[in-house]
């Protein structure tokens, strides 16, 4: 009879659990009661990091890490515009990791497109000693700074362009006002002197006939 694959596996696990109940040996039992030491380097859990904290860590390990400036992205995103800058202002810049947590923090300080391209400026001239760990991190929020100032210009261009706009707008109206006011008062030059020619027709029109009357009386006459 033939055995299939599942049938061999289901053996094969049988055999290994009832060479599990057999009694320990001595270096089994030495090795569970011996206990593996815990290792003397933990990891911090940057992402975990209060962020009234996160700012004052500064050494090399953390500023070498990733997380950690995963962490201080996110925790300056909370801080209020007023808060952002004054943390800023706190962190003079001498150094790739200096200018990165200025340029975060003022990232959210709503600052004006020539401060967004400052930092940024000042951040890509240390770009040679950014660390490999943490480029790809830096160049992501580079690129968004970078649209963030495409986003600014685009705004700035259709505010002139409004603005442009606006004026050509109040111009046109300032014109059309001036040739219905010209208008007006052509109508109502036309209007007074239709008034006048009717009152001097309306003159003549009696003179005429008393002048023709006249004349025939004084031909009448020997």
């Amino acid at each position: 009879m033939k055995l299939s694959l599942s049938n061999l596996l289901a053996a094969g696990l049988m055999v290994f659990g009832l060479a599990g109940c057999h009694a320990p040996t001595n270096n089994s039992a030495l090795r569970e009661d011996a206990t593996l030491p815990e290792p003397q380097v933990r990891l911090p859990d940057y992402l975990a990091t209060d962020c009234g904290n996160i700012w004052q860590i500064d050494y090399l390990a953390a500023m070498n890490n990733p997380l950690y400036w995963q962490r201080a992205i996110d925790c300056a995103e909370r801080l209020s515009p007023a808060e952002a800058r004054a943390e800023a202002r706190r962190w003079p810049v001498q150094s790739w990791s200096r200018a990165f947590k200025q340029g975060v923090l003022l990232a959210n300080g709503n600052v004006t497109p020539q401060e967004r391209r400052d930092y940024v400026e000042t951040l890509d001239s240390y770009s040679t000693a950014f660390p490999a760990a943490v480029r790809p991190l830096i160049q992501l929020w580079r690129s968004n700074q970078a649209a963030q100032l495409e986003l600014s210009e685009a705004r700035g261009r259709y505010t002139r362009l409004q603005q442009s706009s606006d004026a050509e707008l109040d111009s046109l109206r300032q014109q059309q006002r001036t040739l219905r006011k010209s208008l007006d008062d052509t109508q109502h030059k036309l209007e007074r002197l239709t008034d006048i020619e009717r009152q001097l027709s309306s003159r003549k029109t009696p003179d005429s006939s008393d002048s023709a009357h006249s004349s025939s009386t004084n031909e009448e006459q020997p």
